[in-house]
């Protein structure tokens, strides 16, 4: 038997063996995980990981680790950094692997759910139904682990409340946690009116669009024939698989809602239902409930409301809150420009990042550091220029060593306690350069230290007075020595390279002021990002000098 850290080196040693080997992977999956848990048949341990947003780095080293789509992008001052989307967790922990300090493990406290706005939903009309005429067919987009399946049979047990013939299928493949689910769901005046589930090319006649990128696929609009398709469908924008893959990935949101508009124009209802569920439920999972009630409202589905409301009581699971979902989408169909105000940003705008950072600067190391910033800004030939520079240098300066990582994590508890409720325990996931052995991944081990460690991080983050002096204990390693050797070679390179600056050198001038941006992560994964800068610095130094040599800036 091995853990799942060892999973590399025995595959290694399998390649050696001749002939047929077979290698068990024995690890309950998430979905069943998930399902065992609401039954109370599978343990559900109150641990939960959390992510210091200030110490971590946004180099993706975690969900390369866990390969986990409950890692989602979280924009800040200082760029996209990583949280944990605890509502989908399945509390599998790998995330912790990542060789990052930010990864904080808390016990005992639950998820603070999101305040809930305080409205009164108007009495609500009942719309017209539509009539079936052969079959009436639905269709339910979105991602496992979101409820599509559920609101699919809900719509069939409504019809058969009504005295109606319905089939239903899903198609969910391999949507264990995240991935594609697409139900299909017909609905007819009597059973035998049903010659086949599965809905065909052109025959939906309402999509219940659960999640955009599903929805706007190219697998669901060509089951929508624009003259005959209604679709009612979250804007929101979920976080996808090529997340764990690119770390740089942004969902092409607006691209998506463009490609549904275009299909079906004015049959087209959108609404941000996750955000809204937020608002009104304190949770995004009653999504999907507020977009059957939606549909229903807009009068795209032919059931009745007592029997929809009856289906939703037989299903068992959270019947009250989930019929408050319903009864919420119903207002959001009937009246939007209520929801649209509700769903307004009232936070105040998000600080400057200019201000941003010379704060971070300051409190790095003072002053003087804020002075050095600002002459090399002082370079920058025009605004987009000086921008590219400003969030490079800033990275360059405020390398993360022990003293600034130290001073960051003296805010974990505070960040812990706004997302969490109740009393719990914080406990640390680090690997301290002196203390750590190397693991089966070639990479130092992480060590769990318990909230005792806390009472360290004053008098470490001290150190910040010495750094870069004799005194600095950790600044005579490998790494910290290449950290201060780069913030001189980009003050050296920029001070070159604008020198030169032409119309058409600005692209690769612009790509080397961004360069830094890159580099990112600690240990063996900032190791390897700064090999592949100085590899890519080189290329662009190059295509610089030699105008013929031909350089792509945006690689």
């Amino acid at each position: 038997w091995h853990t799942r850290e060892n999973l590399g080196a025995v595959q290694a040693r399998l390649q050696t063996v001749e002939g047929v080997s077979v290698l068990l992977f024995i690890q309950t999956c998430a979905a069943e995980k998930r399902r065992r848990r609401k039954r109370g048949t599978f343990p559900d341990p109150q641990k939960r990981m959390f992510i210091n947003t200030d110490v971590c780095e946004g180099c993706g080293d975690c969900s390369v680790q866990s390969n986990c789509v409950s890692i989602v992008p979280v924009e800040t001052a200082f760029g996209t950094k990583r949280a944990i989307e605890q509502s989908s967790c399945n509390k599998d922990y790998s995330c912790a692997d990542g060789f990052c300090p930010s990864f904080v493990t808390v016990e005992g406290g639950m998820p603070r759910k999101a305040a809930i706005a305080n409205v009164t939903v108007p009495e609500l009309p009942e719309p017209q139904l539509p009539k079936i005429d052969g079959t009436f067919n639905v269709l339910a987009t979105g991602v496992g682990g979101t409820g599509v399946v559920t609101l699919g049979a809900v719509l069939a047990m409504a019809a058969h409340l009504d005295g109606k013939g319905a089939a239903m299928m899903e198609m969910a493949g391999l949507a264990q946690k995240g991935g594609a689910v697409t139900v299909h769901c017909r609905l007819a005046n009597t059973p035998n009116d049903i010659s086949a589930i599965r809905v065909a090319v052109g025959e939906c006649d309402t999509l219940i669009g659960g999640d955009l990128v599903v929805s706007a696929g190219a697998k669901t609009q060509a089951l929508l024939d624009p003259a005959r398709a209604y679709a009612v469908v979250n804007t929101h924008e979920t976080t996808t698989s090529a997340f764990t893959l690119n770390r740089d990935y942004t969902l092409p949101g607006d691209a998506l809602k463009d490609a549904l508009a275009e299909r079906l124009g004015p049959r087209l209802t959108s609404i941000d239902a996750a955000a809204l569920s937020k608002v009104l439920m304190g949770d995004s999972i009653y999504a999907n409930m507020m977009l059957l009630g939606a549909t229903w409202q807009a009068g795209r589905l032919p059931v009745s409301l007592a029997a929809l409301t009856q289906a939703i009581t037989l299903n068992g699971a959270a019947v009250e809150r989930n019929k408050q979902a319903f009864t919420y989408g119903r207002w959001a169909a009937h009246a939007p420009q209520s929801v649209a105000e509700l769903l307004a940003p009232t936070e105040p705008d998000a600080v400057d990042a200019e201000v941003a950072r010379e704060a971070h600067l300051r409190a790095y190391q003072g002053p003087r550091l804020v002075q050095r910033y600002h002459r090399l800004l002082g370079l920058a030939p025009d605004a987009e220029m000086r921008e590219a520079m400003a969030a490079s240098f800033h990275k360059l300066l405020t390398y993360k060593d022990e003293y600034e990582v130290a001073r960051l994590l003296r805010g974990t508890k505070a960040q812990a306690e706004a997302a969490f409720d109740g009393p719990m325990t914080l406990t640390y996931h680090l690997a301290p350069p002196l203390f750590s052995k190397m693991g089966p991944n070639g990479r130092p081990r992480k060590r769990a230290f318990g909230a005792w460690l806390e009472r360290t991080f004053p008098l470490l983050a001290l150190g910040r007075h010495v750094r870069g002096t004799p005194l600095d204990v950790f600044g005579y390693t490998h790494e910290r020595r290449k950290e201060r050797a780069l913030i001189g070679q980009y003050e050296q390179d920029m001070k070159a390279v604008l020198s030169q600056l032409t119309a058409d050198n600005r692209d690769l001038v612009l790509s080397l002021a961004r360069l830094p941006l890159d580099i990112r992560g600690f240990g063996p994964v900032k190791a390897k990002a700064m090999d592949a800068a100085a590899v890519r610095r080189s290329e662009i130094l190059q295509a610089i000098d030699d105008p013929h040599n031909v350089l792509d800036a945006a690689e």
